[in-house]
């Protein structure tokens, strides 16, 4: 049976348009996706949208609507970002089905006869942006932290998760599990908050309507985080399906920005581990796209809408630069030039022209047809470099240091086409024509494996270019690691010289 394989987004919070923020999680969420595929993995890949809180209702009452059909038009836009972005995602969820809010119930009322829900006064600063109360030394200048937007003072009794209880299990947890919380710097960002002391946290409001009433006390409703976290497990069976919950739980990945990583890395293990349940196995937090030195909002008026750029760019473009030009894990900084220059350099110039120059040859040299490539010789060691340079930076889900690899065999491919030169060679009679066959066969075989390997991060244009190849169905339905020896393009398949793959992007 295939080995089962999660992996999750966060679910947007749909009181605005998408950015390219939420896009580029989704990319890289469906990269990994389907890299696991191409093992054979069983996989889920999930994403949605958090539909709940004040945030939601505010902003539903400024638009003289119902949170509902706020949401309803809202959510869709994010479902939008499936087709736009070639994304393969196995369900969409979001917060306001039945099959979340039955969940959510079971689980808060597993949760509160475990002892670790209590009533209790609160009175704190608030950010409605977040849904997050901070502390004052926590505020900046008096503002929110992350939204720079000002708090607000809320006092009222509610019901506290008992967090300060899972303190010393949350530090035994990461220590016995290093890998839970990745890249370093978000680990030891968790391990401090945490040795620091952690406080029991209101998880229920009564002045808020819009959200999901507690199953002992409906007069209030659950926080909004309790409510959105629990997604990962509604989604996959929870109290409706155990034999699918228990196969897909706990988690493989959470990918997250890095503004949510305490709510799933400390908030989050915590719930589970109160109702009995086991903790995500790796919660990833890479940090802002930013232009021009900002982190993007709407305050700021610096959103970028996904479709803007695919318009530009096309999907697989603009695919390539969020997972090859923006390192996963640190912030990084985007600019259109900077998108123009990489689109050209490694789509227009590398791949989508060395695909041209010799698939041009290989049909007017070769009679259209694959020929013979040889088992050995320097192309044949750049392509096992390339899937195992792949494979061991995917399993570090380091895209941008992966897909690298595969554009080293690239460049290899290009200067082994300069260096045997069978443009020349054909003119040099049967003998000539017989090793410019020889070089070109093996270039073809080179670019078999480029699209295998590309295909998680350009799925369309590698999907081309294995058809144009010769070869039936499509790259990302072969199997690893066997689909990626040498030697498995097929003399005699038909070649297609076709358009280009990437045509260059004139500013």
């Amino acid at each position: 049976m295939p080995r089962p394989f999660y992996v999750t987004t966060p679910i947007y919070y749909p009181n605005d348009a998408p950015h390219i923020g939420h896009a580029y999680t989704s990319v890289a969420a469906d990269a990994l996706a389907r890299w696991r595929r191409m093992w054979g993995d069983d996989v889920v890949f999930l994403t949605g949208t958090d539909e709940h809180g004040t945030k939601i209702q505010r902003a539903a009452e400024a638009q003289g609507v119902t949170p509902i059909e706020l949401v309803d038009r809202t959510s869709a836009q994010f479902r939008a970002l499936t087709p736009l972005l070639d994304l393969t995602n196995t369900d969409f969820i979001r917060t306001t089905e039945p099959r979340h809010e039955q969940a959510v119930q079971r689980f808060l009322q597993a949760v509160y006869d475990a002892g670790s829900i209590e009533l209790g006064t609160y009175e704190g600063l608030y950010c409605v942006a977040c849904e997050a109360y901070y502390t004052e030394d926590e505020l900046v200048d008096g503002r929110c932290p992350v939204h720079g937007t000002p708090v607000e003072l809320v006092t009222e009794e509610n019901y506290f998760f008992a967090l300060s209880r899972f303190e010393q299990r949350l530090l035994e947890h990461y220590e016995s599990h290093p890998e839970a919380v990745q890249p370093t710097t978000r680990r030891n960002e968790v391990l401090g908050f945490i040795r620091q002391g952690l406080t029991d946290f209101s998880m229920s409001r009564k002045s808020v309507t819009w959200g999901i009433p507690l199953p002992w006390d409906p007069s209030q409703t659950c926080y909004v985080w309790f409510d959105a976290l629990f997604n990962y497990c509604s989604a996959i069976g929870y109290g409706s399906d155990p034999e699918r919950f228990d196969r897909y739980w706990p988690v493989d990945y959470h990918l997250v920005g890095k503004d949510i990583l305490r709510f799933h890395a400390v908030y989050w293990p915590a719930m589970l581990m109160a109702a009995g349940l086991e903790p995500p196995q790796c919660v990833f937090a890479h940090g802002w796209l930013l232009v021009g030195g900002e982190k993007m909002s709407k305050t700021r008026m610096n959103q970028i809408a996904p479709a803007d750029l695919v318009a530009d760019f096309g999907v697989d473009g603009f695919r390539y630069h969020f997972l090859r030009d923006q390192r996963f894990g640190p912030d990084g900084d985007i600019s259109y030039e900077a998108m123009v220059t990489r689109y050209n350099a490694d789509l227009a110039n590398n791949f989508g022209n060395l695909a041209n120059r010799v698939l041009n040859m290989a049909v007017r040299y070769c009679g259209g047809v694959v020929p013979e490539a040889r088992d050995d010789g320097p192309l044949a060691a750049a392509a096992e470099r390339a899937f195992t340079g792949l494979t061991a930076e995917m399993e570090k889900l380091d895209f941008a240091g992966g897909f690298g690899a595969v554009w080293d065999l690239i460049r290899d491919v290009n200067a082994h086409l300069e260096e045997r030169q069978p443009w020349t060679l054909e003119k040099q009679g049967d003998a000539g024509a017989a090793a410019a066959a020889a070089v070109l066969g093996d270039c073809l075989e080179a670019l078999r494996i480029v699209a295998l390997l590309a295909s998680p991060v350009i799925p369309r244009a590698a999907a081309e270019l294995w058809h144009r190849l010769g070869l039936p169905g499509d790259p990302a339905e072969a199997r690893l690691p066997g689909a990626a020896e040498w030697g498995g393009l097929p003399a005699g398949a038909p070649l297609e010289k076709g358009e280009p793959l990437f045509p260059r992007i004139e500013t």
